[in-house]
């Protein structure tokens, strides 16, 4: 049996830790501390917001409308998962639509990115691959309440630009520098909508300029920078310490799906060239000279007697183009353009392909061992590109020759099954020994050789008996066709053999 406790006692003991502990903070007074709660007399030194304030109206966000059917449909049963909804900007509450409930022609949110105001009345740059597929886009504006509905002025996918235009006025179009003049080091501001997430901005310099090995565009030296660049960035603005724009967001390699410091945006001049182009023509029309090239290594410069590996090898000249009226040949290689020697093969694509249709051109070419200048034309790149094929079974029984290569000629079903324009004869390979000179050379099925040694080949029959030739030879040099593009290769013989 436990003791009768009065209750007034009870009180006391529950209340008695209670006072002990306001007792004990009683003792223990808050520290001084100093404050100071002016606002931050900002400078060029110690904040950027002046400049994003000055940018951010120009930055737009795009909702693109289409009828995807991919992960971003409303259809994927991953519509469900948080995640994944956060991650598109599902709304809470939005629905999955059942099958019945699906209305013929139905209109899907596929996809999210930024673009950049450049005149009051309404027209916005961005990239072309936000907007390619969009039947319909959304731009809203940064107080992230107004919107428009945009229709398509243009889009160039060679430099992934494209122009959209809203029926607006008095909006607050970006100012653009002369990106020429942009050096490594600079701070690059990239103000865009990751994720769905508006008016974000990041920080960083220029990593470098003039990268156009990135297969992201055929025809743009981006700007390399490590200011984030995340979905969504694409098409959003890239400017400088004054708020000038620099360059258009495009991409960002990644192993990972997000930012890894490696964030690649159209040069503004660049940008602007293809803007007014699409504005004025509705297309891009790009210079063309009407050959296949390529680079000039070390093999190649010692099989046409070259002095050094300055320039770029004709390894084609497209019948009726430019440089086949200008009197180019094949294994000429051109080492100046306008007086300005050529470094790069791609440098000299892109001077090319700047200058427009009718522009007369000056070049050095060095053919059998002399120099010699030439003037020719320029014509209309053609659109699209070279023809490519999937690699077929090989013909079975065809003749072995060039060192473990086997060789057909090539009949109809396998000029359709390989793609291999009309005007391209010569020797299919079907098949290559992996420990062959040729497999070293990177010869692989589905070419066609088309001449050994600088003589042509038109069948597999030219192909054996030439090789019978060039037998005794340590090093032949061939001309493949792969895919439609012409290029030139040296088989070496294989050390040990």
């Amino acid at each position: 049996m436990k003791p009768h406790i009065p209750s007034s006692t009870i009180r006391f003991a529950l209340f008695a830790p209670l006072a002990l502990a306001v007792q004990a903070f009683a003792q223990n007074p808050l520290p001084e501390i100093r404050v100071d709660d002016k606002s931050l007399v900002r400078n060029e030194h110690n904040s950027f917001a002046p400049v994003i304030e000055k940018v951010s109206p120009s930055v737009v966000t795009l909702d693109i409308k289409g009828r995807d059917r991919g992960l971003g449909s409303r259809e994927n049963p991953m519509f469900d998962d948080p995640f994944f909804r956060r991650f598109f900007g599902i709304p809470e509450g939005e629905k999955r639509p059942k099958k019945e409930d699906k209305k013929p022609g139905r209109l899907e949110s596929v996809g999210m990115g930024s673009g950049v105001i450049v005149s009051a009345d309404g027209y916005i740059i961005t990239n072309n691959h936000v907007v390619e597929a969009g039947e319909e886009i959304i731009v809203t504006l940064a107080d992230g309440k107004t919107e428009y509905k945009a229709k398509k002025v243009g889009n160039d996918s060679g430099s992934d630009i494209a122009v959209i235009k809203i029926e607006a006025k008095d909006l607050k179009p970006v100012t653009f520098a002369n990106s020429d003049t942009i050096k490594v080091g600079d701070v690059a501001i990239a103000i865009g909508n990751p994720f769905a997430l508006r008016q974000t901005v990041t920080k960083g310099i220029i990593s470098a300029t003039g990268r156009n090995k990135t297969g992201i565009a055929d025809f743009a030296n981006f700007i390399q920078t490590d200011a984030a660049i995340n979905p969504g960035n694409s098409g959003g603005a890239l400017v400088d310490a004054e708020g000038r724009l620099i360059g258009i967001n495009s991409a960002i390699f990644s192993q990972s799906g997000g930012n890894m410091g490696i964030g690649f945006a159209v040069p503004s001049n660049q940008a602007r060239s293809v803007m007014e182009a699409l504005i004025k023509h509705g297309k891009v029309q790009r210079g063309f000279l009407g050959i296949q090239m390529q680079d000039v290594d070390e093999k190649l410069a010692k099989s046409f007697n070259l002095p050094d590996q300055k320039g770029i090898l004709v390894s084609e000249v497209v019948r009726g183009g430019g440089a086949e009226k200008g009197g180019i040949q094949t294994g000429d290689v051109i080492v100046a353009i306008n007086g300005k020697k050529i470094e790069d093969m791609s440098v000299f694509r892109d001077s090319v392909a700047a200058m427009p249709p009718g522009t007369k051109v000056k070049l050095q070419i060095v053919r059998a061992g002399k120099s010699q200048d030439m003037e020719l034309t320029l014509a209309e790149r053609p659109t699209g590109g070279l023809a490519e094929a999937t690699p077929a079974p090989a013909p079975a029984n065809a003749p072995d020759v060039l060192d473990g290569v086997t060789v057909a000629d090539i009949r109809e079903n396998v000029r359709r099954q390989f793609g291999i324009p009309d005007n391209v004869q010569g020797a299919i390979v079907t098949d290559v020994e992996p420990d062959s000179a040729c497999a070293d050379a990177e010869i692989r099925a589905g070419d066609v050789i088309v001449d050994i040694d600088g003589k042509e080949v038109k069948s597999a029959d030219d192909a054996v008996k030439l090789s019978e030739e060039v037998k005794a030879k340590k090093s032949v040099r061939l001309r493949v066709n792969t895919r439609g593009a012409t290029r030139f290769v040296i088989v070496e013989e294989k050390k040990g053999r």
